[in-house]
């Protein structure tokens, strides 16, 4: 059984100071913490506060080859955990096909956040890893964490990362 998530916000983890996409599920009775790499949460974060790039982002590109060869973007489901490191599943549809590519939940996520698709996980990974949501726990999350991610990506400058060909 797979559950519907929502991103519930991106967080700097106090200690690695890694980004960490949080989701809850829509019943709000579970929340998955994902440690992500800068440019994923970077890729993510644009795309939730609409900011306009004058050129694609690696995960627009693929987006727009999707949409160009007929493809679309159905869903994408996280589906394990093992050894530490998640693992996603991207549903395509194309034609009359469907197809399930793997993915890193963080390279899915910024695909779905494009696409306008579901997010799914797995009830047990969710059972496994998650733990129940409360408001003490809410509060960390848009209060404290938040606000440090928030400053990370105001210093952000993504004409830093260009380069010319």
């Amino acid at each position: 059984m797979m559950l519907e998530m929502k991103i519930f916000g991106l967080a700097l983890d106090e200690q690695s100071q890694v980004p960490l996409l949080i989701l809850k599920d829509t019943e709000e009775e579970h929340v998955l913490p994902i440690w992500i790499g800068a440019m994923e949460a970077m890729s993510i974060s644009i795309t939730l506060n609409k900011v306009n790039i004058s050129r694609p982002l690696t995960h627009d590109l693929l987006l727009n080859t999707l949409n160009a060869l007929g493809a679309t973007i159905q869903q994408i489901v996280i589906t394990e955990l093992k050894e530490g490191t998640y693992y996603a599943q991207i549903h395509l549809k194309h034609n009359e096909n469907d197809f399930q590519i793997d993915s890193r939940p963080s390279d899915a996520i910024a695909l779905a956040v494009r696409a306008e698709a579901p997010i799914f996980a797995n009830k047990e990974l969710l059972e496994q890893v998650s733990f129940q949501f409360s408001q003490e726990q809410e509060a960390v999350f848009k209060d404290q964490e938040s606000e440090k991610w928030t400053e990370l990506l105001e210093k952000f400058n993504i004409d830093d990362f260009k380069y010319n060909q």
